[in-house]
């Protein structure tokens, strides 16, 4: 099949959207599928207010269009809901092409958290987005149920994976982590305000905290917890050996739709603690972590849990599945009004 990726989300940006959409490519290429992949690169673009290291195309719905046209694609799927995400919208209502969308980022509560005003200020953009779509894809159950509470109902399963290759207990943990004082608590991901990195760092438990990545906050959180270990950002076999070498995964965010992380650190044998909200919620089992509204004491649970539990439970998350679902996804159920929706845009 030929399929189109369009996305906001591409490198060199490091997150948990580039590296799902990375993994679902070289896995739908692996089984012969020809994909096509629109992404900023492709187009003249800016920096994101606040996230400079994100650029956003300067492309409208011709463009766009162009390079879905020349490519002749038998299914569209529009990753994100950004600059290239409308344009692709557009361009498909306006030829009354179908396509599916995918819910990777809870933007009511990111730019809630940014902005200081009410999540449900920011709903009303995220359902005329994805009301058209013949097939939104949301990687869990609870996050399906709060689309469909906000009135979109076309909704697949599409989950998450793991490079079981990568993320195992073959791997030595760093150098560094045989020098501090145990247990080593560590967070992996974007250094950000949505994120809550602080609420870990504000934690108490005895040990030693490890921040593995980059962001807008790192410099001020650098300041106020000079205790902590700052490695900046790391990958492949170095990240690997990161979560290796924890005792714990600390797992801080409110607002994120699965948390891929999560399940790398599992497939390490390493032990989660997070919050009790969606996305830990769904991934998490009682032998494979510990959700609390204290982090403290979800902290001290996961400590209790076994690794080799731990390991199995993150091994059975694969990208074989996730593609396996993805490609079930993109079959729409029936017809849209695509003239209504174009008149409606």
């Amino acid at each position: 099949m030929r399929i189109a990726i369009v996305t906001d989300a591409w490198d060199p940006q490091v997150n948990g959207v580039v590296r799902t959409l990375h993994a679902l490519t070289v896995e739908l290429s692996r089984r012969g599928h020809e994909v096509e992949v629109i992404a900023p690169c492709q187009f003249r673009s800016v920096p994101c207010p606040t996230y400079p290291e994100i650029r956003l195309a300067l492309a409208g719905s011709q463009a766009v269009g162009e390079r879905l046209a020349a490519f002749c694609p038998e299914a569209i799927h529009i990753s994100t809901e950004g600059p290239l995400g409308w344009a692709a919208r557009r361009w498909c209502l306006a030829q009354g092409r179908q396509f599916t969308t995918a819910y990777h980022t809870q933007f009511p509560e990111y730019l809630a958290r940014r902005s200081h005003l009410p999540a449900a200020m920011f709903w009303p953009y995220i359902r005329h987005f994805h009301a058209p779509s013949s097939g939104i894809m949301a990687a869990t159950a609870t996050l399906r149920e709060q689309l469909a509470a906000h009135g979109l109902t076309r909704l697949r399963p599409w989950g998450r994976g793991v490079d079981l290759e990568q993320f195992g207990q073959d791997v030595a943990p760093p150098d560094l982590f045989l020098q501090l004082p145990r247990p080593v608590q560590l967070y992996v991901g974007r250094v950000a305000v949505e994120k809550n990195v602080e609420a870990f760092l504000s934690t108490r438990h005895p040990g030693s905290k490890v921040v593995v990545g980059d962001g807008p906050a790192l410099a001020r959180l650098q300041v106020q917890f000079p205790d902590t270990i700052f490695v900046g950002r790391q990958s492949g076999r170095a990240l690997a050996a990161c979560y290796a070498g924890a005792d714990v995964f600390v797992f801080p965010s409110r607002t994120d739709t699965f948390g891929l992380v999560m399940i790398e650190a599992l497939a390490s044998g390493t032990p989660v603690a997070a919050y009790p909200v969606p996305g830990p919620l769904d991934v998490l089992t009682a032998a494979s972590g510990c959700m609390a509204e204290s982090l403290e004491q979800a902290i001290a649970g996961a400590l209790q849990r076994n690794r080799e539990h731990c390991r199995t439970h993150g091994r059975s998350f694969t990208w074989e599945a996730s593609t396996d679902q993805f490609l079930a996804g993109l079959t729409p159920e029936s017809p849209q009004p695509a003239l209504y929706e174009l008149r409606a845009a």
